[in-house]
C-alpha cells in the first residue's frame, strides 16, 4: 500500500518564520484559512488564485508578470489592478515587505545571504532587458524560502526514517519529491506508518532546536493519503 505525506502550507509556514511577519504567525497559530481571507480582503475571483498570488508574491512576482500570465490575466490584464493587490498583501503582511526589502539590500550589500540552518546563497547584480545592472530581486526572495522549505523537510525525512527503521515495518521509504514522503509499505503497517508522518511533523520544532540552537515557533503538521496505487490514494484521517 501507498502511504504519502504531504507538509500542509510548507512555503508560507517558512516564509512566515523567515519574515517573522506577525500577521501570518497569528493566522497559522490560530488555524485560519488563510488563502479564503485573503481571496475575500484583495477581491480575488477564488481561493485558488488568492493562493496562487501569494506564492508567487513570496518568490517576487511583480504587476506585470500577474497580468501577462494566463493563470491571472482572466481576472485581470490591468498591471495597475495588480499592483493595488500587491500592496493589499504588503499592507496587511508588513513583516513580509520589510524582510523583502532587508533580504535584497542585505544581499547586494555582502553579496550573500546567510540562512537560519547555515546555508549560504551568494548573489550579483545581473543585467536587465535594458542593460542596466539590477538587483536579482526574485531569485533573493525566492531562494531563501525555497531552501530553507528543503532543510526542513530533510530534517523530517531522516526523523521519519529513523523511527520508520526501528519499527521493524514491512515496507520501504521509495520516494521524496519536494514537500511529499511516499512509503510502500504492507497494508497491514499503513496505520502505524500514518502515525509516524504525525509524529515527525510535529517534532519538527523540537528537532530544529535540537540541531540549530535557536527555537522553530510554528507548527509543522501534513496530510497523509493512502491508496493502493498513486491513481487511488485518498486522505487518511484515521
Amino acid at each position: 500500500m501507498i502511504i504519502q505525506a504531504d507538509a500542509k502550507a510548507l512555503e508560507w509556514v517558512c516564509g512566515t518564520f523567515l519574515s517573522k511577519d506577525e500577521v501570518a504567525f497569528k493566522e497559522i497559530w490560530d488555524k485560519v484559512d488563510q488563502h479564503t481571507h485573503n481571496q475575500n480582503a484583495f477581491g480575488l475571483p477564488s481561493r485558488l488564485i488568492a493562493k496562487k498570488f501569494v506564492f508567487r508574491l513570496m518568490y517576487g512576482g511583480g504587476a506585470w508578470s500577474y497580468a501577462h500570465d494566463p493563470d491571472f490575466s482572466p481576472t485581470s490584464s490591468s498591471s495597475k489592478f495588480w499592483q493595488r493587490v500587491i500592496d493589499a498583501f504588503y499592507e496587511k503582511y508588513f513583516g513580509f515587505k520589510e524582510w523583502h526589502t532587508v533580504i535584497v539590500q542585505k544581499a547586494m550589500l555582502d553579496g550573500h545571504l546567510i540562512m537560519p540552518t547555515g546555508r549560504i546563497y551568494e548573489f550579483d547584480y545581473k543585467r536587465n532587458h535594458k542593460g542596466e545592472l539590477v538587483a536579482p530581486d526574485t531569485l533573493i526572495k525566492n531562494y531563501p524560502v525555497q531552501g530553507f522549505g528543503a532543510d526542513i523537510m530533510s530534517i523530517i525525512r531522516v526523523s521519519f526514517m529513523k523511527r520508520f527503521m526501528n519499527a521493524n515495518i514491512d515496507g520501504k521509504l521509495i520516494n521524496t519529491v519536494h514537500d511529499s514522503i511516499v512509503v510502500d509499505c504492507n497494508p497491514r503497517h499503513a496505520e502505524e506508518v500514518a502515525a509516524l508522518f504525525h509524529a515527525v511533523f510535529a517534532d519538527l520544532p523540537a528537532n530544529y532546536q535540537r540541531l540549530f540552537g535557536h527555537a522553530f515557533t510554528l507548527p509543522m503538521t501534513c496530510e497523509v493519503l493512502m491508496g493502493n496505487n498513486l491513481k487511488e490514494l485518498h486522505e487518511y484521517e484515521g
